[in-house]
């Protein structure tokens, strides 16, 4: 299967290449200026990229294969709908938003905004939910082997804070499954982690190269500019852990090295791992309260985790990072059968979607919504597995929609800036899970009849 998936893969970059000079000239030109924006959490200054001057012409457009998630492949009917049951929750809170979008294909943020209200404020019932749910956890944890198959299920739809270090190191496969095995395991890792460090960021410079000098450079400037609103990450000794959490991943993953936004991607991890030696509010937590030991433990932890994240998405983050461009492109895609006023004002207004969805994907929507609903966003990532790529793609279209009558009262100018800062400071995660429930629908959708998604 991983033979068959690199087949694809350079498949997908001969076709690629075999686009017009005009138009990979424009594509990599706005694909190196996007990626200098990600050096800031947001615009410096004025706006860097520029409206298209020249008429779409859909000849000079290269529609890459698209290799849909087939979760039925993965596993049998009733696991299937096991994990249906688990989501209908998500599903049965957004049902008016998410059937207006089946029926017309134009979702509208009056309308997300008319089924928010919509949404009972039991409190009892949301404890009787949230009891069951932590029952099941706790059953499937408790066993001498977990399932992982029923464990990704119960975490698509949230994960209880306290539980979350344990069931995202089983879902990545950094803790094995069997729990005999997993104190030891864990603590062979986090010394080999160690062992890294020594090797490889604990030396002087007079070792290095001058690209390592540059890359540790690069990664120690970045490394104030992650997370900026929360005063947590610009704690001098957070940011040592996270420069030596990436400079190691970065030495020992040759083929893409440092690339910006990966800073971001190590945060969460470093933030529920941490959770296990910290209490309350992240605002109140301060490194200088743990051992040695205990933040050298959640470093490797961190690593490790990153390591395993990144494994399914190499291509993602190496040169002129290929998988992001493809997710770009189906994204555009799915937003044309879904959504196909909304594509076509952004096309007559001359955005291309790289010039937004770029960040999305490279920092995973780590940047475009409140820090505290990241955890929650990404118990449903890790759920996913190696399906996440894909579903990333429903994710963000979903996301992109919630505003589409908004996105069509605008110009270039006015979309460019909206989209750079969109309205989700005052998110929870009510309207989180909304994203998250439309998204399932349209895969579910759109995954039972491909040929909507057809050329």
């Amino acid at each position: 299967m991983r033979n068959s998936s690199n087949n694809r893969a350079v498949d997908r970059n001969k076709e690629v290449s075999s686009s017009s000079p005009a138009t990979d000239s424009r594509f990599h030109q706005t694909l190196r200026n996007v990626q200098g924006l990600l050096k800031g959490r947001s615009f410096p200054g004025k706006i860097l990229i520029t409206q298209r001057s020249d008429p779409l012409d859909p000849s000079t457009l290269h529609s890459p294969n698209i290799d849909r998630r087939s979760p039925e492949s993965d596993r049998d009917q009733s696991e299937q709908q096991d994990r249906s049951t688990e989501k209908d929750e998500l599903q049965n809170r957004s049902s008016t938003n998410a059937s207006s979008s089946v029926n017309n294909t134009k979702p509208s943020s009056t309308s997300s905004q008319s089924t928010s209200k919509e949404i009972p404020k039991s409190n009892v019932g949301a404890r009787a939910t949230d009891s069951a749910r932590l029952m099941k956890f706790t059953k499937e944890l408790s066993g001498s082997s977990v399932i992982l198959e029923k464990l990704r299920e119960l975490s698509w739809s949230g994960v209880p804070p306290y539980l979350r270090p344990t069931v995202w190191r089983l879902l990545l496969g950094y803790a094995p499954s069997n729990s005999d095995r997993r104190e030891g395991v864990l603590r062979r890792k986090r010394m080999e982690y160690l062992d890294h460090v020594a090797q490889y960021y604990e030396i002087p410079d007079a070792l290095r190269t001058d690209e390592e000098i540059g890359m540790l450079r690069q990664i120690a400037i970045d490394c104030p500019r992650t997370v900026p609103d929360l005063s947590f990450f610009q704690q001098a000794e957070v940011q040592k852990s996270l420069e030596r959490i990436l400079y190691t991943w970065a030495i020992r993953h040759p083929a893409s090295g440092y690339v910006q936004g990966i800073n971001d991607l190590a945060t969460p991890f470093l933030v529920v791992f941490l959770s296990e030696y910290l209490e309350g509010s992240i605002d109140t937590w301060s490194m200088a309260d743990l051992s040695r030991e205990k933040i050298l433990n959640v470093e490797a932890d961190s690593y490790w985790c990153l390591s395993k994240l990144l494994d399914g998405m190499q291509d993602h983050y190496t040169f002129a990072q290929p998988g992001i461009q493809r997710l770009v492109f189906k994204l555009k895609e799915l937003v044309r059968r879904i959504d196909e006023p909304v594509l076509k004002h952004i096309e007559e207004q001359g955005l291309e979607f790289l010039q937004f969805a770029f960040r999305w994907f490279n920092c995973l929507l780590i940047r475009e919504i409140p820090f505290s609903l990241v955890s929650r966003l990404w118990d449903t990532y890790l759920a996913e597995g190696d399906a996440l790529a894909d579903f990333l793609v429903y994710i963000s279209a979903s996301f992109l929609l919630t505003w589409s009558e908004k996105i069509r009262k605008l110009d270039f100018q006015e979309m460019v800036m909206f989209l750079q800062h969109l309205p989700t400071h005052n998110w929870t995660v009510v309207e989180l899970e909304m994203v998250l429930s439309q998204a399932y629908m349209w895969h579910t959708m759109f995954n039972n009849s491909p040929s909507h998604l057809a050329g």
